[in-house]
């Protein structure tokens, strides 16, 4: 009996277990327990869905900003570009005279969209496009501003009705100087303030998004929103900018951002509707809640097994619509056209062609077929070029095995839009996805470039990259048949001349004029190239020794040369030199031989000019030398010998030191010290002046620096720019690497330029010279008086001294003629304002002539030679004891 009522009592729990795992029982807890799981995460996701849309309006706030801030800057930089042309040509020619000048050469920006004006001293407007009635500006506030505060940086006014339009414009404007730097007027550039806000887009940033380009006065320029253009409110742009905020014009909560403007005083606001960013997520939150309910009342309902197989329908729903949004997203944001074809197969399972599942707006833009109109057709019946081109084996391959096939090509298809076309091919289940990009402009500026390199932009002759490469394979072709090949080095006489009297202009036609004689004088497979300046070179391959031949084409292209050429209505006539070496005779490589021709081409000139010299052995020495000086330099800067020696500047007034010149020096370990006049034109040629003027720029400013730290009192450290230095786009980057690096302050660095630089290309040169001077870097005119520039053109370079040349100096005190040429430029450099210093000082009677005549300073041998460092410490300390 005791073990009947073990079992039973045993019994009773399992029984108990047993019911517990019934349905009935079971079935309403795990439904309570699901049903709250449900709507946990419900709540779960909603809040994760909101983080993300906020996140991704954010970084839609910071892709608009930054594309607006963009946009607005290359807008106010042309206004400023046009600005300071506008200025630069009613200094230059006349207020009343520059808009005609600038709009006769098309640099006038559209009047359709700009107005430009420009006012004199009084404020009187004296000139304007497009023509209105007159009016006087003295009363407004940009004007005032300019009349009172010196420079000429842009000044950008508040939005303001235009006085003689009447419409609402944005004013930019810059002050006007006469000659003595005083106040002559301004010029004005006004443009509706639409303008600024022209790249609003409904379809990205809604009907409440916002673009506005505000001042740091905190007063709107020009604000948008939707279609809604407005302007003059005042805004605290801290208040206005950052996370969901109500903005104080309108009170719609947005979320905004700022960029300021580098170089204005203005702010780029860029901001999206919360309400309209966020329309996505609230839909989908209401889904959201509204899917929960059903799942639950499913789940009461229906309980286990259906409520399973509502839930995993509606997850699998959610990744496909989300794979589909984003798959929307990322294609219609891309540059590239996608193409999503489904492969259509035979009983054999073999690809026959593709079903055009998918496109996104690009693909429509490239095709010129809507996407509906795409969707209908198969790839083959839309492009039948595909099976003839092997382009359909490609993407069935890709179909059937998988991976990724890229490539470029020429378009052949009539159908696509574009000339060339970049083709990436992925496969994808049940098929592939062609992403197409248009490369047509990348391929034309590819060729651009490639012509631009390999060719002269003036005359359109091959440069001297293409004139190496062709000598090269005619050298090439030459040895494998036994053929000679002829380099004429060609020079022209007298082109300075032409170019310093009649301009730059004149010189260029006559050049280009030049250019085609000689191409008109050859055979077709010769190649005639500008080698660079006046200097040309011809490569004639295949030559037989027929030197008779040769000398009659010679003669032929200098008698070409000699015939006049008439330059602005007046007829000009100038020679050539022509120096000739021969393959295999005179050289076995490119290099030799364009030395040796050019050996030969400086004989032709030592010889009267006008005639044709072949090479002899006798020039090789001159050559040799010149080749073991170019070959010293490639290695004298790692091996430390090059020095800097230091030439005082002397105050004539005062007799005090007051800066030092650089001045370079190679110390050879075979030849001993090499003057500068010898080695100086190898660098330049070679290309070796640009690191070796970097290192006499870092050294001289850390020379300058010791000095001060030192105690003795700064002086100011003058370093010589090299036409190749001056040309590097870098200079102005390296002058600021050396300043940083030894630390010298900017004021105590002084550049060199010569007369004969600047005037090559006087406006880019100017705008490099005002980089500098913006740095805080003086910058003086080396050799005046040589360059040949014009009055006009002296009184716009951004310089503060001139140095008369030593030629002039030489004979102070025996020549009248340099006399009044030193008076000349003494008086004309202070009446600019600017200081002269003359080089070459060497005797008291020059010093005295020049100190009668005003000249400021001097340097030269009468007070000292360059010198080493040490010494110029030692004429310092002294000079500092005796002033003590």
């Amino acid at each position: 009996m005791l073990k009947l009522h073990d079992r039973s009592g045993a019994a009773k729990p399992a029984r108990w277990l047993r019911l517990g795992l019934e349905t009935y029982v079971t079935l309403p807890l795990f439904t309570v327990l699901l049903l709250g799981a449900i709507w946990a995460f419900t709540f779960h996701f909603i809040g994760i869905e909101r983080e993300l849309a906020a996140k991704g309006a954010a970084d839609s706030v910071r892709e608009l900003v930054d594309t607006y801030e963009a946009q607005v800057a290359r807008n106010l930089g042309g206004i400023d570009q046009s600005l300071k042309v506008i200025a630069y040509a009613a200094e230059r020619k006349g207020a009343a005279d520059a808009l005609a000048e600038l709009n006769e050469h098309g640099l006038l920006p559209s009047a359709l969209v700009f107005a430009i004006s420009i006012a004199d001293a009084q404020g009187r407007v004296v000139a304007r496009s497009p023509v209105a009635r007159p009016v006087s500006v003295a009363g407004q506030p940009y004007f005032k501003q300019h009349q009172d505060t010196p420079g000429q940086s842009i000044l950008v006014g508040a939005t303001m009705r235009d006085a003689a339009s009447g419409d609402a414009r944005l004013h930019f404007s810059r002050r006007l100087e006469d000659g003595a730097g005083q106040f002559a007027g301004v010029a004005v550039i006004e443009v509706d303030p639409a303008y600024f806000t022209s790249g609003y887009e409904r379809r990205r940033q809604g009907e409440q998004g916002v673009l506005a380009l505000v001042g740091n006065d905190g007063v709107v320029r020009a604000l948008r929103v939707g279609d809604k253009v407005s302007w003059g409110q005042q805004l605290d742009l801290r208040a206005e900018v950052g996370a969901s905020l109500a903005n104080s014009w309108d009170g719609v909560a947005r979320y905004t951002m700022a960029r300021p403007l580098h170089g204005f005083a203005l702010t780029a606001l860029a901001g999206l509707s919360e309400r309209e960013q966020l329309a996505v997520f609230e839909r989908r939150r209401v889904a959201s809640l509204w899917e929960a309910a059903v799942a639950s009342t499913v789940l009461l309902l229906l309980a286990g097994l259906l409520w399973v197989w509502i839930w995993q329908g509606a997850m699998a729903r959610r990744r496909i619509r989300n794979a589909q949004e984003t798959y929307a997203a990322a294609s219609e944001a891309s540059m590239d056209a996608f193409f999503v074809l489904r492969a259509v197969r035979d009983r054999r399972g073999m690809v026959t062609d593709f079903d055009i599942a998918d496109a996104n707006g690009r693909a429509e833009a490239l095709s010129g077929l809507t996407r509906e109109q795409l969707k209908a057709m198969t790839l083959c019946g839309w492009l039948p070029q595909v099976r003839v081109s092997g382009k359909f084996e490609t993407l069935a391959h890709i179909a059937q095995v998988g991976g990724v096939y890229q490539e470029e090509q020429r378009n052949g298809m009539p159908q696509l839009h574009a000339n060339w076309l970049h083709w990436q091919v992925v496969g994808v289940d049940g098929g592939v996805v062609a992403i197409v990009r248009d490369i047509s402009e990348r391929k034309l500026a590819e060729e651009r470039i490639v012509h631009m390199a390999h060719h002269d932009s003036l005359t359109g002759l091959p440069n001297r990259s293409l004139i190496a490469d062709r000598l090269q394979q005619a050298i090439l072709h030459g040895e494998r048949n036994g053929l000679e090949v002829a380099v004429a080095f060609i020079d022209l006489d007298s082109f300075k001349v032409v170019n310093d009297g009649l301009g730059h202009t004149a010189g260029d036609q006559l050049l280009t004029e030049v250019a085609g004689r000689m191409v008109g004088c050859v055979r077709r497979h010769d190649t005639v190239g500008r080698f660079g300046g006046d200097e040309f070179v011809l490569v004639l391959p295949e030559q037989r020794d027929s030197a008779g031949a040769l000398m009659l084409l010679l003669e032929k292209i200098r008698e070409a040369v000699i015939r006049p050429v008439v330059l602005g209505g007046q007829p000009v006539q100038v020679s050539c030199s022509i120096g000739v070496a021969i393959y295999p005779r005179d050289g076995r490589d490119a290099d030799t031989l364009l030395m040796n021709a050019d050996a030969a081409m400086y004989r032709a000139k030592d010889t009267g000019k006008n005639n044709v010299q072949f090479y002899t052995q006798e020039m090789n020495a001159t050559l040799e030398d010149k080749l073991d000086l170019m070959d010293g330099l490639r290695t004298a800067l790692a091996q430390e010998q090059f020095r800097l020696q230091y030439q005082p500047k002397v105050n004539l007034d005062t007799g005090l030191v007051f800066g030092v010149e650089a001045l370079l020096r190679w110390q050879h370990p075979v030849r001993g010290m090499i003057a500068p006049d010898q080695f100086i034109p190898l660098a330049e040629e070679s290309g070796a002046i640009v690191s070796i003027g970097e290192w006499v720029l870092l050294t001289a400013c850390r020379q300058a620096r010791a000095w001060q730290l030192a105690g003795l009192t700064p002086v100011t450290v003058s370093v010589n720019v090299s036409a190749r230095q001056f040309d590097d786009a870098r200079l102005v980057m390296r002058v600021q690497r050396a300043l940083e690096r030894s630390g010298l302050a900017a004021r105590w660095l002084e550049l060199e330029v010569t007369e004969s630089l600047i005037m090559r290309d006087m406006q880019q040169a100017i705008d490099k010279m005002r980089e500098l001077k913006a740095m805080g870097i003086s910058l003086s005119i080396d050799d005046f008086g040589t360059g040949y520039s014009s009055l006009a053109a002296l009184k716009t370079f951004p310089i503060s001294s001139l140095k008369i040349d030593k030629s002039f100096v030489r004979d102070l005190d025996v020549n009248s003629d340099d006399q009044a040429i030193a008076r000349a430029i003494i008086s004309l450099s202070h009446q600019l304002q600017l200081r002269v210093i003359a080089e070459g000082v060497e005797t008291v009677q020059q010093r005295s002539f020049l100190q009668q005549s005003g000249c400021d300073d001097m340097q030269g041998y009468l007070f000292s030679r360059p010198v080493a460092p040490e010494l110029i410490r030692a004429m310092l300390e002294a000079q500092a004891e005796a002033a003590g």
